[in-house]
Formats: structure tokens, C-alpha cells, sequence
């Protein structure tokens, strides 16, 4: 696969899959917080006065098509964070030269802070000998002129806690330690058997570790499962950083993730309280427009050669994301901003 090395981009330098056929995802590089964020117990940083949280100061690059960027573009759109930190949106489809910026597609932006054609060029500003991947989200800082971060939980976090003074009242996150500290178990539990479970199903080499990702993945799906069907949302009433990152993978299962990953044990749909769990939060307000299911379905379909090598775009499946899903029943509400904002 594609990374730079030593700031030049390489198209043969990244090995995706272990000696076992498993899939490997390789590390974020730009690990920076800004002031102010509440850094999770686990992670061992500390903000820095380096990076203010000021309005229009920070720049979000994201793909509409990456559930990883999606979890940020969730926040920014439900903290009411659209006016103080903006976006650029690359191509959906993704070649060999990396993230490209298509302005004239739909639904895509040109670079608004630099112009750049690549978002290996953002990367390589940042870091001329840059050694990593170039991913989706990018915080970038125009004040400083680099990136801040692109782990995407860490953006997330920064998101939803540095920013307080310049959203719409919106929390993301319960007000005692204890609460918050659940939501990061809770984002950390379904990381790894689902959000990255479905790329190792459907980038898996061998027989063995594929099977082994879909046992994990559904065993996982089961439970969840099982853990919503007496509360509206995964951490109880209110919804949470943890919602938005099962969300992300669960919006683009049926479309995605069951065919072109062969994460096929069931669909979404077939769940008894994670499909309407999923229409439930594609109906709050802030987040149906953060879905493009035609810049989903291109990219997964006609990114991965080694995986659909064809590029045919599948149809399927014709899902109602409108139909009622009686989830109120179990108490709770979407967030609502404050009146005044």
C-alpha cells in the first residue's frame, strides 16, 4: 500500500496484512492536543497552550466516504461547531497518488486553506521527512500552519471538549468522571471487533484470519445488540462520543461492509434493536447530513482493486432510514442546543 517515506510518496512501502494473512492497521503519526481538551486516562499526552481553541482558526480535512473522519464531521455538525472550524471533503475515490482534492465532483471541495491537489502535500508541510500513512481526519491548525492531530479519536475528544465556549450547548459527554470514563470503555470495547473488525474480514489474506474477524465482529454485533434493547443509547439516555463511533461502522454495513468485505453473517437491517437504534440516530437533527452514501459506496467499491478488483459499484440493498423506530419509548433525547444559540 501507498505512504510517504522521508517525505516522498511511495506506492510500495506499506504491507497491510501479517505473515497470517491478518490485517494490521498502521499507527497515526500527529498525536498534538488542543488547550483546553480533556484527555482520556488512557492516552498518555497533554494539551499544549501551543494550540487556543479559537474560532476559525482550526481547519477539518475529511472524506465523507471514511467512517473514522465521519465520527468529527458528527461532532462539528451536532456541537454546532460549523461556523468556527471548516471543512475540505476530498475525493471519494482514492487512487494511487492518495486522497485527492476533485472540486469539481459532487460533494467534494477543493483544498480551502492551502489549494493543494493531495492531501499528501498537507502532511509533507507539516513534516518534511514525514514516514506514515496519509489519513482522514486531519486537524489542521492555521495559525501554526501544520497538523495537530489525525487520530481520529483524538479529534473526537478535542472536539467535544475544547471547543465548549464557541458550540451551541450540545454535550457529548456525561458531567461526572465516572460517566465519562464508561464512554471511553465503551468506544474502546467496540473498536476493535467492530469498527476495525470489518476491515480485518474484508482485508484478510488467509481463511483463518478472516474467520476469525467474523466470529469476532458478530459475536460483537450480537451483544450490542442485546445491550440496547432496554436503553435508548449505549451509555443509557443520552447520547454519546461511543454512539457516534458504532454509528459510523453501522451506517455503512449493509451498503459496504456485508458485500464488499463478505461481512455477510447478517445484515444490520436483520437486528432487532441495532437497526432502529440506527435510524434513531440518523433521524437526530445534525446527523443525516453528514451521510453520503454515494461517496461511501464509490470509494469502498472502487478503492480496494485487491478486494473488488472490477470496481462495480453494488446497487443494494433499498433501505427506509425514515421508518419510525419506536426507541423513544425507552426515555432519553437527541441532544438539543440551547435556545439562545
Amino acid at each position: 500500500m501507498n505512504q510517504l517515506v522521508d517525505g516522498e510518496w511511495r506506492t510500495d512501502a506499506y504491507e497491510s496484512t501479517d505473515d497470517d494473512g491478518t490485517f494490521q492497521r498502521g499507527e497515526t503519526t500527529f498525536r498534538d492536543w488542543i488547550a483546553g481538551s480533556d484527555v482520556p486516562a488512557h492516552i498518555d499526552a497533554e494539551p499544549t497552550d501551543r494550540y487556543q481553541p479559537e474560532a476559525s482558526r482550526y481547519h477539518l480535512y475529511v472524506s465523507y466516504a471514511c467512517p473514522w473522519a465521519h465520527r468529527t464531521l458528527l461532532a462539528r455538525s451536532l456541537l454546532g461547531l460549523e461556523d468556527a472550524i471548516g471543512v475540505s471533503v476530498v475525493d471519494p475515490w482514492r487512487g494511487a497518488d492518495g486522497w485527492q482534492f476533485s472540486p469539481e465532483k459532487e460533494g467534494c471541495t477543493p483544498d480551502r486553506v492551502h489549494d493543494s491537489d493531495y492531501l499528501r502535500e498537507l502532511y509533507v508541510a507539516a513534516d518534511p521527512d514525514a514516514t506514515c500513512r496519509v489519513t482522514v481526519p486531519v486537524l489542521w491548525d492555521t495559525e501554526t500552519d501544520t497538523v495537530v492531530n489525525n487520530e481520529s479519536r483524538e479529534v473526537l475528544r478535542m472536539l467535544t471538549t475544547a471547543f465548549d465556549d464557541l458550540g451551541n450547548g450540545v454535550s457529548l459527554l456525561p458531567d461526572d468522571p465516572a460517566g465519562v470514563e464508561r464512554v471511553d470503555e465503551l468506544i474502546s470495547a467496540i473498536y476493535e471487533p467492530v469498527n476495525n473488525g470489518v476491515y480485518r474480514a474484508g482485508f484478510a489474506t488467509s481463511q483463518a484470519a478472516y474467520d476469525e474477524a467474523v466470529d469476532d465482529l458478530f459475536d460483537a454485533l450480537d451483544r450490542w445488540n442485546d445491550h440496547l434493547a432496554d436503553r435508548r443509547y449505549l451509555a443509557g439516555d443520552r447520547l454519546t462520543e461511543a454512539d457516534l463511533c458504532l454509528f459510523t461502522t453501522l451506517v455503512r454495513f449493509d451498503h459496504v461492509y456485508h458485500t464488499h468485505f463478505m461481512c455477510n453473517v447478517r445484515y444490520v437491517h436483520q437486528y432487532e434493536h441495532l437497526w432502529p437504534y440506527v435510524r434513531d440516530l440518523f433521524g437526530t437533527p445534525g446527523v443525516a447530513d453528514t451521510v453520503d452514501l454515494a461517496h461511501i459506496k464509490e470509494h469502498y467499491y472502487t478503492t480496494h482493486p485487491e478486494v473488488t478488483p472490477t470496481g462495480i459499484v453494488a446497487r443494494g440493498p433499498d433501505l427506509d432510514w425514515d421508518a419510525p423506530h419506536d426507541r423513544d419509548r425507552l426515555g432519553g433525547s437527541p441532544p438539543t442546543p440551547d435556545a439562545t444559540d
